[in-house]
């Protein structure tokens, strides 16, 4: 832990050679504040106001990991429209056609993207004179006379000010109506899976909402008590996904990820002639205007002050370390004062500057007290140290191999390929955030009256084995008996699971086990 004399160095934010140690103070609130109460919901569902009102632009989640098929490649997903129920006919959920969803790789760490992922949408419609059902009978191919409202893509990248298509109206896949409508939606969904140029695979369309959580959180932490735990909030929910596989060089600074391993990714939405204001006032000039950002999950919602969450959501990365309302907080982050005030646990001191190695500068021997080299942009041999910013991303070493049995708490149970070095669909971020703000990444130790978290420790479905991982769409209404904590219950069996310290590379500190229940098997 570095002393208090850091503070005051951390605020010099644009003296480059101090940008990773001021990362640490707006990280420190980033990610310390996880499970503070706020106005969202889940995630980043319904961070901010103005993006509450527009769940076709807000993005829920976005995921990044290392493909556990195809070591060669990285697969990034990330989710909008949150909350869909499934029965929300007769238009269902559709990707909006005049807004831009993206998704941005940093590899050089300053900030700002180096390569974009870009979708653009577009509707058609077989007969809107005549029709008001989403499919007028049963639907078996993507390109179905049945489906009377379909959906097609454009995909694009954009590197270096060069943009070029990838895709031309890839089609996708539809809401599932269900089975009636759409009597093997796991086949029509496979149709949706488009290979692009380079080796890569694409896919867009509906999902299960792969989050899992319990929510009552926002009752003083569970009730005080953590008597109200134990109940996937998500459960039976989907969100509209995209999400591409793509070849590590791809992605890489110089196109060498044995040089350059690490990479930041975030996603935003766009608007055209939009401004971030109460009113959503049209520009003049009808440019894009960004609407919503999402890197790593319980952000905006949770460390940012209500009056600067839409402003949060209208810049990029680079420009994080200059809100310093937001900064000022963070050397002091609420979560811990809860927790101690609530169960009678003393806060970590501050300043937390292993929280700021975990959600902004990433983690690296140089950067903080967790002495390990695991994810910070200094490791890319190519990058230059004078550019790196403290900015919020999520941060991926590709060199990290997936894990045979990948652990639910990830890096904090030594296992190394998953959150906070990207963010696999499995691991269980709730959990992993409130044992990092109690500082389990420097002790190497969960906080005993804690380590149970939510109880909710996987999703209410399982995941698929290959591309796009995602599970498929619910269809059953989230009321009815069948879904929410009966089913959850059903599908988390009680096993044991180690969490061990993660040794010598990152907690240095000797192992443990508590008991867990183990994710379903898929």
């Amino acid at each position: 832990m570095k002393t208090p004399s850091a503070r005051p160095r951390a605020r010099r934010v644009l003296d480059h050679s101090l940008m990773v140690l001021g990362a640490g103070a707006l990280a420190t609130g980033l990610g310390a504040l996880t499970l503070a109460p706020g106005v969202s919901a889940a995630s980043s569902h319904r961070e901010a106001p103005l993006i509450a009102g527009d769940p076709r632009a807000d993005n829920t989640d976005v995921y990044a990991f290392t493909s556990p098929d195809r070591s060669d490649t990285v697969t990034l997903v990330a989710n909008w429209i949150p909350f869909e129920e499934p029965n929300g006919g007769p238009n269902f959920y559709a990707f909006a056609d005049d807004a831009r969803y993206h998704i941005k790789i940093d590899n050089t760490g300053d900030g700002r993207p180096d390569v974009t992922y870009t979708w653009r949408f577009r509707n058609i419609v077989r007969d809107d004179a005549n029709q008001f059902l989403y499919n007028t009978g049963p639907v078996r191919t993507l390109d179905d006379p049945n489906l009377n409202f379909r959906q097609v893509y454009d995909l694009t990248v954009t590197e270096h000010g060069h943009t070029r298509t990838l895709l031309h109206d890839a089609p996708v896949a539809p809401s599932r109506v269900g089975p009636a409508s759409m009597p093997d939606y796991a086949a029509l969904r496979g149709q949706a899976v488009r290979n692009a140029p380079g080796g890569a695979k694409a896919f867009a369309g509906q999902a299960d909402d792969p989050f899992f959580a319990d929510l009552r959180v926002f009752d003083l932490l569970y009730g005080g008590n953590l008597s109200e735990v134990g109940q996937d909030t998500l459960a039976g929910y989907n969100v509209n996904s995209v999400a591409l596989q793509i070849p590590k060089k791809a992605l890489a600074l110089h196109g060498n990820p044995g040089r350059n391993p690490v990479v930041g990714i975030w996603s935003t939405t766009e608007r055209r002639g939009v401004n971030v204001t109460d009113s959503r006032a049209k520009d003049p000039d009808g440019g894009w205007r960004q609407v919503s950002r999402l890197g790593n999950p319980l952000v905006n919602e949770v460390v940012v002050p209500l009056k600067y969450k839409d402003a949060f959501n209208s810049i990029s990365p680079d420009q994080d370390r200059t809100v310093q309302p937001v900064v000022d907080k963070v050397y002091d982050p609420i979560l811990p004062k809860l927790i101690q005030q609530v169960y009678g646990i003393p806060a970590p001191k501050t300043p937390r500057d292993d929280l700021a190695e975990i959600y902004l500068t990433g983690i690296c021997k140089a950067c903080g007290p967790i002495k390990a080299d695991l994810n910070a942009h200094s490791l890319n041999k190519d990058a230059d140290p004078s550019r790196i910013v403290p900015a919020e991303e999520l941060r991926l070493n590709m060199a990290v191999a997936p894990t045979a049995k990948p652990q639910r708490l990830g890096v904090l149970a030594g296992d190394l390929a998953g959150f906070p070095n990207g963010r696999r669909l499995t691991d269980d971020v709730i959990d992993i955030s409130l044992q990092a703000v109690e500082g389990a990444a420097q002790t190497g130790k969960l906080v005993p009256a804690l380590k149970d978290g939510d109880k909710v420790n996987a999703n209410d479905v399982g995941f698929g084995r290959g591309f796009p991982y995602l599970a498929l769409p619910h269809t059953k209404a989230v009321n009815s008996p069948s879904t929410g904590a009966k089913r959850s219950a059903m599908l988390h069996p009680d096993n044991a699971v180690a969490i061990g310290g993660v040794g010598a590379l990152l907690l240095g500190t000797g192992g443990f086990r508590v008991w867990r229940r183990r994710a379903a098997k898929v």
